[in-house]
């Protein structure tokens, strides 16, 4: 009777502890969450008091095959998530490895390709703005004094250009913190293994693609995944170097909501949407995940 009286007081006790930061998180997370999904079936303008109920027509003005502009930012999501994941872990990857083989300055290479992660995505937004500028950016002085004038362009004015501009500087920016996990992998990796493979012959692809690979399968699946959902979400560098722009070129999900809920006022329309977005972001990733995590058990 004492041990259950005790253990029961140390419940309330642990539940005392908890609900200060449980209240906070469900004021601040699972209220919003909730309520969104309401709002997602009203006109509500973000303003206004009154919300009117509208049952199911913003989802379905959203999912009409007509709503040129919104598939068109599911679709530029999607290039976004897929290339910038794709390229962030190659690139991430290739970082890993070289700053594991390097034997003298090997804290000042892992600090100087993390510092992009440490700036935030509106300065790097910036950062790369400027250098993108048609009259004075670095790449177009670059190409003049190369005497290549004619590849000069204006690449974030230009709409076939503009999307591929974004996704190098989310590809600056990224590839620093996956590189800090990948790593983490290679130098858990026991040095045995690959000791025991060069004395058998094997050269450096194939002591990479025989070992190396196969053994960083778990890092690989968290970078991807973490890649794929950070690329889903970009916001900062569209609104500071684009907004969306030319006409729709660099619209993402992410920026579509933000126009439509406040910059045109439906706030209705705009939470509908992000319920789309999450749903997208959670189908998406579970495939992603057990296809990566069956290739785990493959290796």
């Amino acid at each position: 009777m004492d041990n259950h009286q005790k253990r029961k007081k140390y419940d309330w006790q642990t539940v005392l502890f908890i609900l200060p930061a449980f209240l906070l998180y469900a004021g601040f997370v699972l209220f919003p969450a909730v309520s969104s999904i309401y709002y997602s079936f009203t006109s509500w303008n973000g303003v206004e008091e009154n919300m009117n109920f509208i049952g199911i027509s913003n989802y379905k003005e959203l999912l009409n095959p007509d709503n040129v502009r919104f598939w068109g930012a599911i679709m530029r999501t999607f290039i976004v998530a897929i290339v910038a994941a794709i390229g962030n872990n190659i690139i991430a990857l290739a970082l890993a490895i070289l700053v594991d083989k390097v034997r003298i300055l090997k804290g000042f290479f892992r600090s100087a390709f993390y510092i992009p992660v440490l700036i935030s995505g509106i300065v790097a937004g910036f950062i790369w703005k400027i250098m993108y500028n048609n009259n004075f950016g670095v790449f177009n002085r670059v190409l003049t004094v190369l005497g290549l004038e004619n590849l000069t362009n204006d690449w974030l004015g230009n709409p076939d250009t503009a999307l591929i501009s974004l996704i190098i500087t989310i590809l600056w920016q990224g590839a620093g913190y996956y590189m800090i996990i990948y790593l983490a992998g290679l130098q858990s990796i026991p040095e045995e293994l690959t000791e025991a493979a060069r004395i058998d012959g094997a050269n450096s692809w194939q002591q990479f693609w025989k070992i190396t690979f196969p053994l960083l399968a778990g890092s690989i699946t968290i970078n991807m995944t973490l890649a794929l959902i950070n690329g889903m979400k970009v916001f900062d560098q569209i609104n500071v170097m684009t907004s969306g722009g030319p006409g729709f070129a660099t619209e993402t999900m992410t920026y579509y909501i933000y126009k439509v809920a406040f910059a045109e006022m439906r706030q209705g329309l705009g939470t509908a949407a992000s319920i789309i977005l999450f749903v997208m972001i959670l189908v998406f990733n579970q495939i992603q995940s057990r296809i990566l995590r069956s290739r785990e058990v493959e290796m």
